[in-house]
């Protein structure tokens, strides 16, 4: 269940590009207890909308498990019918921390949550110095709303002094009204909790301001069309926190992945939330070797109980009780002259990795 159409397609094509790949490296290896994998796609759109439809039509076909999906808001609208069902969800790239506050037994995620992401970003501001935040956050998604809340929050922990504080409507054309407004409380830095959409538009009339202010942004601004959407001058010095890029992965199993990857699609894989997808299917595999079953209680009391897998992609993975992933990967980035995503550090488990 991905975006296949939208704002995140990119995102949507190359999951299931990844997950395609895996199931038929499976396959050709004997399948799973003798049996072959089939992958059932649905475009959810990144929408709730959307999502609810690509939830319905996948209860009707029987899947015995779902990957997906991208955006938290798509994932939210979805889980309740899913876990209605007894189907295993595994988000690759939901970040929300209320999709996994509700206790629900059959979900689980591969991505960290927000509340660990927005550690990395105070972390980051305090290591440039930066004393003066403003938050801006898109009011319409419960990821952006959640993750500018874990900001200010662990920004107050801190004593980093919040000047703005304030929400937006996204998909507007001009956004300079309330920019002027914030630039007026003379922030050391802004920090935006939305998608790369609005992150593109935010950049663009920052630079139409002649405003040199740091603008940092979460996962949400982590895609490779930012850079086209601004325009490259206008992204240029623009940071964002998210899980390491396939690049930056460093176990022997993400390398050897990469290049089968490249060499059967004849591009390098670009996007963190393909290789977590890949990391979902990886996981709803080994748990039903262990198990021996498809049994979705089974599995699930598993994933919670004794689950832990020390040959990821991304790392180990393993889960609590809440289904969220144990362990925490994330790369700090600033955007480059050329619109290159470079990475400035690297933490694990809250620390400074590289």
């Amino acid at each position: 269940m991905a975006p296949l159409t939208g704002d995140w397609s990119q995102s949507g094509k190359e999951m299931k590009l990844v997950v395609d790949l895996l199931a038929k490296q499976y396959n050709g290896s004997g399948g799973v207890l003798g049996k072959n994998i089939e992958v059932v796609a649905f475009d959810d759109q990144g929408t709730p909308e959307g999502a609810v439809t690509a939830a319905q039509h996948l209860v009707k076909q029987s899947v015995m498990a779902v990957i997906g999906s991208v955006t938290s808001s798509a994932t939210e609208a979805s889980q309740d019918i899913f876990n209605r069902a007894r189907i295993l969800q595994i988000s690759n790239a939901s970040s929300a921390v209320g999709l996994t506050e509700k206790n629900l037994k059959y979900f689980f995620r591969t991505c960290p949550r927000d509340d660990e992401q927005s550690r990395v970003i105070i972390q980051t501001i305090q290591k440039m110095k930066l004393s003066k935040l403003a938050i801006l956050y898109d009011g319409n998604t419960s990821y952006a709303t959640g993750l500018a809340q874990d900001v200010g929050k662990i920004a107050r922990q801190n004593h980093i002094e919040t000047v703005y504080y304030g929400a937006l409507t996204p998909g507007r054309e001009s956004y300079l009204e309330i920019l002027e407004k914030v630039k007026s409380r003379n922030p050391d830095a802004v920090f935006f909790a939305g998608y790369y959409m609005d992150t593109a538009a935010l950049l663009k009339q920052k630079e139409a301001m002649d405003w040199h202010v740091v603008l940092i942004g979460g996962d949400g601004a982590n895609n490779p069309a930012l850079p086209t959407a601004a325009g490259k001058k206008a992204a240029q010095g623009f940071y964002f926190i998210s899980p390491p890029l396939p690049r930056e992965l460093d176990t022997d199993q993400a390398k050897w992945f990469l290049a089968e990857f490249k060499k059967t699609t004849g591009s390098p894989l670009q996007m963190i939330d393909s290789i977590l997808a890949g990391e979902a299917l990886r996981v709803i595999v080994q748990a039903i070797r262990e198990t021996k079953s498809i049994e979705p209680d089974v599995i699930a009391d598993h994933l919670h109980g004794s689950f832990d897998d020390l040959t990821g992609l991304t790392g180990r993975i393993n889960f609590n009780a809440k289904g969220d992933r144990v362990s925490d990967l994330y790369g700090v980035y600033r955007v480059d002259a050329e619109g290159r995503f470079v990475i400035q550090r690297m933490f694990q488990f809250g620390k400074i990795v590289k």
